[in-house]
């Protein structure tokens, strides 16, 4: 008996699928996750076979290589806390906690700058490159070839001219958008720029659903930038579409500088599988300022879900308030019952999120989680003026946070993340400060699902099925 070639491909096709629902039976996160994958496979194996080969996996093998090299210096950073130890207020339990998840010390000695808006990073980010005399390591999710992009290639360029080492890794599916010629120009000019998913060079895998969505920049590694903020013009609040692009950043010196650089070699180390550590500044450049900090990564390389660990130990470590900015409200099961506790125990628990959208899934998803929090007590507040993206977490008066984390399952779980956390007053006090101006700007979000457009009524319940990707 002969087996024609499109049976034995609908037989090959069914064994795939099979093999796939088991594993993802065995491998997925929930038994929610698990039986929708197992049903999409079986019920429609042409779709899900290919769709499983992109987005099903959720942790990436083979990454902690790169830090496994990197021991040396991971060890010297840890050992600067016999020398740098952070003060006898910042000592709380929450603390051991951060830093046990961060896998990092905290340690003294920084200082650390909020910056508030598209002009003012970008200010301070155009004037450490200048300065630059060593080497510049730059890492954003999304580059556009437009004006603000332009002036930050010139700049890179112009430090490459004078001798100055750069390295610049971005994301392909971020940067899905960016021109070969502007890679071009930049390659053209002596500066290494890559795609972090490639692995020994800019080749595509199954990498669709592993984004690498750090924004870093560490300049000598004597000044660090991490935040919200890519390279576009909307960031500079020029997009007719958005109008004023609400977001903050942070810079700061001292040992988390080199917190910071010790991730983006990690990052530089799976795109090329060479390592940077011989190349870089491990010298510690103490602060004045004496400000308390660490540098907290997360991505699907941990062992365990360090984005979820990061907002339950925020949450956890709140006693009078914790305030949330986030652009994505599409939280684990696991954070919204820590929400609520906090709510119900009377913590001022306050989630700032944009009026306006700019990935319409995930924003109407949002809308399925505000009800159940609001009846725990949980404020809710629409920013108005223009759209809001900054990712910041303020709780009581002593921790403050600024980096990357969205509040979504994405951003936990499957991005590559980065967050500056500092245990100081004076931070916090910035983040209030910064926090009680953009509550000025915003409307409580008191509106139930059942009294909203019928669109949204519609579509929301939708959205959030698709949670666990978002």
């Amino acid at each position: 008996m002969v087996i024609s070639a499109s049976l034995l491909f609908v037989i090959l096709l069914e064994a795939l699928a099979l093999f796939f629902a088991f594993r993802a039976l065995t491998h997925s996160r929930t038994p929610q996750g698990a039986v929708a994958w197992v049903v999409f496979l079986i019920s429609a194996p042409y779709i899900a076979v290919v769709s499983y080969l992109f987005l099903g996996h959720s942790k990436v093998r083979g990454y902690m290589t790169a830090r496994r090299d990197s021991i040396e210096h991971v060890s010297a950073i840890q050992a600067a806390r016999l020398s740098l130890p952070p003060k006898p207020e910042a000592q709380i339990a929450e603390a051991k906690l951060l830093e046990t998840i961060a896998a990092s010390p905290l340690l003294s000695g920084n200082k650390f700058e909020l910056l508030v808006d598209g002009e003012e990073t970008f200010d301070a980010i155009h004037s450490a490159i200048d300065q630059a005399e060593s080497y510049i390591l730059v890492q954003f999710y999304i580059v556009r070839d437009d004006p603000t992009g332009n002036a930050l290639a010139d700049r890179l360029i112009a430090a490459a001219q004078r001798g100055v080492s750069v390295r610049f890794l971005y994301d392909s599916v971020g940067c899905n958008r960016l021109t070969r010629s502007y890679i071009a120009r930049l390659t053209e000019a002596g500066v290494r720029m890559l795609d972090t998913n490639a692995l020994r060079g800019p080749t595509k895998r199954f990498q669709l659903n592993f984004r690498n969505h750090r924004k870093t920049l560490v300049v000598d590694g004597k000044i660090g930038f991490t935040g919200g903020l890519n390279v576009g013009e909307e960031y500079m609040g020029r997009d007719p579409e958005f109008g004023h692009w609400r977001d903050t950043h942070c810079q700061f010196r001292g040992p988390m500088v080199q917190q910071l650089q010790i991730i983006f070699a990690e990052d530089w180390h799976w795109a090329t599988q060479e390592s940077l550590l011989d190349n870089l500044n491990w010298s510690i450049d103490s602060q004045p300022e004496d400000q308390d900090g660490l540098i907290l990564a997360g991505g699907p390389a941990d062992p365990m879900d360090t984005g979820n660990l990061y907002f339950n130990a925020c949450i956890s470590a709140a006693k009078n308030r914790i305030w949330i900015a986030s652009p994505y409200f599409v939280p684990d099961p696991d954070i919204i019952t820590a929400l609520q506790i906090a709510a119900l125990k009377g913590i001022d628990v306050r989630v700032l999120v944009p009026a306006k959208a700019d990935h319409w899934v995930t924003w109407l998803a949002a809308f399925a989680y505000f009800d159940e929090l609001r009846d725990a007590g949980i404020q809710f507040l629409q920013y108005n003026e223009g759209f809001m993206h900054q990712k910041c977490v303020l709780v009581d008066d002593t921790i403050a946070s600024v980096g990357t984390f969205n509040l979504d399952s994405r951003s936990c779980r499957l991005n590559f993340e980065e967050t500056a956390i500092l245990i100081d007053q004076r931070a916090a006090k910035d983040l209030e400060i910064m926090f009680q101006d953009d509550f000025m700007r915003a409307s409580p979000l008191t509106t139930p699902l059942h009294h909203q457009p019928l669109w949204v009524r519609v579509f929301a319940p939708v959205a959030r099925l698709f949670a666990p990707l978002l």
